[in-house]
C-alpha cells in the first residue's frame, strides 16, 4: 500500500468517527498508532453529543467537533438544526485540515468529509451510501477482518505503521461514587443491545446470573433499564441493575474490576476486551469476525447455522440463532473456561514455587 504522498507531517488531522460506543473503541488504536507516527500534528474528532463524554478531556485529541445526530435525524426539527449544521461544516473547512479520515463510511460522514475540504480526503473503497465519492483516496479495507485492523489500513496508507493494539482512553475517575457499594467480585452482564436482533432473552440472562457463583452486575443505558428489570425479575436475587445509573465513562472501572464479562453484541463488550477482562459474547445475526471481542482470551458463543451471520435489524420469522442458544448451553461454556483458567493458575503456581 502506497503512503500519501506528505513530504512533512501533517499540521491538522480530522477524524470523522461520530458513534457507536463500539465503534469508537474500535478507533482509540488508530488514534494512538497516528498520533504515535506524527506526535506534533494536531488531531480533531467529529463525534455525536452524548458519545462525547467519552473522549472529553482526552490528551491526544485536541479539539471534540459535537452535534447532535438524534435531533438531525428528525424531520420536524429541520429548522432549528439546519443553522447547527452549517454552523458545524463552516467551523470545520475554516481549520484547513490537511488531512481527513471517514472511519464510518455512511453519507453523513462523506458529507462531513465535502464539507472539512482536508487536502488529502481518506476513506475506504467500501464505504456505503456513497460516501466513498467524497473521497480523495480509498483505501481496500475489506469486510472479511476485524474493524480494529480495518481502521488500522487507513493508518497504514497514512504511513504510520501498526505496532501493539493500545486503546488509549480520555481520563476517567478509576473509582467513581458509584463503585464504592459494589461486591468486591462480580460479574458484569450487557443484556441489552442497540439492535433488537443481537439480543439474546433477557429471562435467560436472568436465569443464567441465577446460576453463576458471583453476582451479576447489568449495565445500560436508560433506555435498558426495563430489559435490565426483566432480567434481574429471573435473577434469583443474583443479578443488580446499574442501567441507567452510570455516566459512559464510570462504565470503564466498573467493567475493568469484574471478573469476566457476559453481553450480547453491545458497545461496553470492547471496553471489556480492551481492558482485557475475558468476554463471553453471545452472537446471532452479526458477523465475530468482524465486530467481536478483540484480542485473546474471548469466548464468542453462537448458533452453527447456515443463514448466520445475515446482519439483520430485526429477528426474522424463525430467530434461531438466538432461540437455539440455551441457558445450560451458554453456562457450561462459562464453566469450562473457568475450569481452565483455574488449571492455568496453579500450573503458574506450581511452576513458580519449583522455580523458587
Amino acid at each position: 500500500m502506497n503512503p500519501l504522498p506528505l513530504a512533512t507531517p501533517p499540521k491538522k488531522i480530522l477524524i470523522i468517527k461520530p458513534s457507536a460506543l463500539g465503534d469508537i473503541v474500535h478507533s482509540l488504536p488508530f488514534l494512538d498508532t497516528v498520533k504515535r507516527c506524527y506526535p506534533d500534528t494536531s488531531i480533531h474528532w467529529v463525534v455525536a453529543r452524548g458519545l462525547h463524554t467519552f473522549l472529553e478531556g482526552h490528551p491526544l485529541i485536541d479539539r471534540l467537533w459535537i452535534f447532535d445526530k438524534e435531533k438531525w435525524k428528525r424531520p420536524g426539527n429541520l429548522l432549528q438544526t439546519l443553522p447547527e449544521l452549517a454552523s458545524l461544516l463552516s467551523g470545520l473547512r475554516r481549520e484547513r485540515f490537511d488531512v481527513s479520515v471517514d472511519l464510518s463510511g455512511l453519507l453523513r460522514s462523506g458529507l462531513i468529509t465535502m464539507a472539512a475540504n482536508a487536502r488529502y480526503k481518506l476513506g475506504f473503497k467500501e464505504a456505503d451510501e456513497g460516501s466513498a465519492y467524497f473521497y480523495t483516496h480509498r483505501i481496500h479495507g475489506s469486510m472479511e477482518i476485524h474493524a480494529i485492523d480495518r481502521y488500522l489500513k487507513i493508518a497504514e496508507a497514512m504511513g504510520c505503521k501498526p505496532g501493539a493494539i493500545r486503546y488509549p482512553f480520555a481520563p476517567f475517575a478509576p473509582t467513581p461514587a458509584i463503585c464504592k457499594d459494589l461486591p468486591a467480585e462480580y460479574v458484569v452482564m450487557t443484556p441489552s443491545a442497540g439492535k433488537e436482533a443481537n439480543r439474546w432473552p433477557a429471562e435467560r440472562f436472568g436465569q443464567l446470573a441465577a446460576r453463576l457463583d458471583l453476582p451479576s452486575l447489568l449495565i445500560g443505558g436508560k433506555s435498558d433499564q426495563g430489559v435490565a428489570d426483566e432480567v434481574v425479575s429471573h435473577g434469583g436475587g443474583k443479578a443488580v441493575s446499574l442501567a441507567g445509573k452510570t455516566s459512559i465513562k464510570e462504565l470503564i472501572p466498573i467493567i475493568g474490576k469484574a471478573r469476566y464479562f457476559i453481553t450480547n453484541d453491545t458497545g461496553p463488550m470492547h471496553i471489556a476486551a480492551a481492558m482485557g477482562v475475558p468476554v463471553f459474547a453471545i452472537f446471532g445475526p452479526a458477523n465475530p469476525v468482524r465486530t467481536g471481542p478483540y484480542g485473546e482470551n474471548h469466548t464468542v458463543i453462537r448458533a452453527d447455522l447456515p443463514c448466520s451471520p445475515c446482519y439483520a435489524w430485526k429477528p426474522c420469522a424463525d430467530w434461531q440463532c438466538m432461540e437455539a442458544l440455551t441457558v445450560e448451553r451458554v453456562f457450561t461454556i462459562i464453566k469450562e473456561k473457568e475450569k481452565t483458567w483455574r488449571e492455568d493458575r496453579a500450573q503458574r503456581t506450581s511452576v513458580a514455587e519449583n522455580q523458587a
